[in-house]
């Protein structure tokens, strides 16, 4: 879909997405609303991961992570640059995202650089939270990037 917005999917998505039904209700909530937008809503969208997203879905349970990469084969890869790197140093410098969190700012380092007009997360923690958010979008702006819209699938749903 040529002109199609674009979305850095980061792991969260696609392990909500493939999960075994859980019985926590926020986790079954989120693994609902991850189906609906991805069988209703992702294909109004170019869909992006990084090699970091592959090795995040490979990891852990082999039967679970097979079916990640499944659901992940054919999504084009965006490389890790050395201005994403820079960018995800700084992220991290000027406390946009935690030190322990190094790989939540490779995922927004590598969104910003690469351009895309959305993150798609459920990390609610170091990603698509209200009070880092205009701190990623400061620093982005600061190292001459737009930071992506960062989100989740349910933000994504209107119809």
């Amino acid at each position: 879909m040529p002109g199609a917005p674009t979305i850095y999917l980061e792991t969260t998505v696609i392990s909500y997405l493939t999960a075994r039904p859980s019985r926590n209700l926020r986790v079954v909530a989120h693994q609902e609303i991850t189906a609906d937008w991805w069988t209703r809503r992702r294909i109004r969208f170019e869909l992006y991961v990084s090699r970091l997203v592959i090795d995040e879905a490979s990891a852990g349970d082999v039967e679970a992570a097979a079916q990640r990469l499944v659901t992940l084969k054919g999504i084009p890869r965006l490389e890790f640059t050395e201005s994403a790197s820079l960018l995800a140093a700084r992220l991290v410098a000027e406390a946009a995202i935690p030190r322990e969190a190094v790989e939540d700012a490779l995922h927004v380092a590598v969104a910003a650089a690469h351009g895309m007009d959305y993150l798609l997360t459920w990390n609610c923690r170091h990603i698509a939270n209200a009070t880092m958010r205009n701190r990623i979008a400061d620093v982005c702006a600061a190292s001459g990037f737009e930071a992506p819209v960062i989100c989740t699938p349910e933000e994504l749903l209107e119809d």
